[in-house]
């Protein structure tokens, strides 16, 4: 029964303290908006005006009210609960971009789904079918193509990881047939769709024999490490972050990167910090000259980039990555760092925006483009 997954998030043990609604970026830019309330209608069982509610798909599952609850209560968890009751009793959230992003992740899970997948390739980047090490590229061949108008190469993050494990004598497999990892669909209610992607590409990766897979995105580590054991697809391979391998590298004294005078900062993405706890690879990577600063609100107290699963992208988002932008020029920084391919995305749409009064200078590259320019 669903009251009985909602007591699993320890709803029920809500104080009505308030210190969710006070650390949620959604509620700093809509006033009202409130964690506490939605909470307090799921416990009282009032899906009928909940399911219906702008609010409820407003959320970014960034996880930063459970950093603060005293209770221990897990909201993210407990919004997705609702939002999938919400979609199996025929209601949905407002996508953005008209439904583009969904509607191509739900075409991934189509049974024999001829994709151009590699087409990005070039003949400097040395890739096979089969090998040790798998490199996950996600979506951003499809990001590349629909978010030409922003300037900006999103699969930058991909060849740069390539180079870079070409350059210490790997040849990586990357898959022909990937699908999406279905991480949006899940957080957006459609468990359904998410588990036939999951299975696809856990199919897929068993026939690499890989041993360890690699990601540039955030999320699609946060759902091979997180949400495919949940729903009970345990993956028996060693998961690592692009910036875990370099960090790891650059300990053992494999990748040596040179000074730099440049400037810079980093995001932390809400999948890679607060849903997995990865805050110091990253910065290891970064800090290789005395020219690293944070912002004011870093690692776990980090602000998200504003959007979560292509949805209710509106005045509030654009808010949010403003004032993200800002404490990133505040810093001084000529760059700010991304681990995750939405950040990158959504913070560049916002620098780019005309409608947004304010100028902002700040650089938004993939870690890994700032290592490989590094590397000795």
């Amino acid at each position: 029964m669903l009251i009985d997954k909602i007591k699993k998030t320890n709803a029920l043990a809500c104080l009505e303290c308030g210190k969710c609604t006070g650390v949620c970026p959604v509620s700093r830019f809509s006033r009202q908006y409130s964690p506490r309330s939605i909470l307090t209608r799921t416990v009282r069982e009032d899906f009928d005006s909940l399911y219906t509610e702008y609010d409820l798909w407003s959320c970014l599952t960034c996880k930063r009210c459970d950093e603060v609850c005293i209770s221990n209560i897990k909201y993210s968890d407990l919004t997705q609960i609702v939002r999938t009751s919400a979609k199996d009793s025929g209601f949905h959230g407002k996508c953005s971009h008209s439904g583009a992003m969904e509607l191509l992740q739900k075409t991934m899970t189509t049974e024999d789904l001829k994709q151009n997948r590699l087409g990005w390739v070039t003949d400097d980047l040395k890739i096979s079918d089969k090998g040790d090490i798998l490199y996950f590229v996600g979506c951003s061949p499809y990001f590349d193509i629909f978010f030409t108008d922003l300037d900006l190469s999103i699969l930058d993050a991909a060849k740069s990881s390539i180079k870079i494990l070409n350059r210490m004598g790997v040849t990586p497999a990357v898959m022909s047939d990937e699908r999406c990892c279905g991480h949006d669909l899940l957080w957006n209610g459609d468990d359904e769709n998410f588990k036939m992607l999951a299975e696809k590409n856990l199919e897929a990766v068993t026939n690499t024999g890989a041993k360890t897979i690699l990601f540039s995105c955030a999320e699609c580590m946060s759902a091979f490490k997180d949400l495919y054991p949940k729903y009970g697809m345990p993956v028996k391979l060693e998961l690592k972050h692009m910036s875990q391998f370099i960090a790891e590298k650059m300990s053992d004294g494999d990748i040596e990167l040179t000074d730099s005078n440049e400037k810079i900062t980093y995001q932390d993405p809400c999948r890679l910090g607060r849903h997995l706890g990865i805050y110091d690879e990253p910065r290891q990577v970064l800090n290789g000259s005395d020219n690293f600063v944070e912002m004011k609100q870093n690692s776990k107290g980090s602000l998200c980039c504003g959007v979560s699963g292509w949805m209710n992208c509106d005045i509030t988002s654009k808010g949010i990555q403003k004032e993200r932008l800002k404490q990133a020029e505040e810093t001084g920084a000529e760059t700010l760092a991304v681990a995750c391919p939405k950040c990158q995305i959504h913070l560049t749409c916002t620098k780019k925006d005309d409608v947004v009064k304010e100028k902002f200078d700040v650089e938004i590259r993939d870690i890994s483009s700032i290592t490989l320019e590094r590397m000795k």
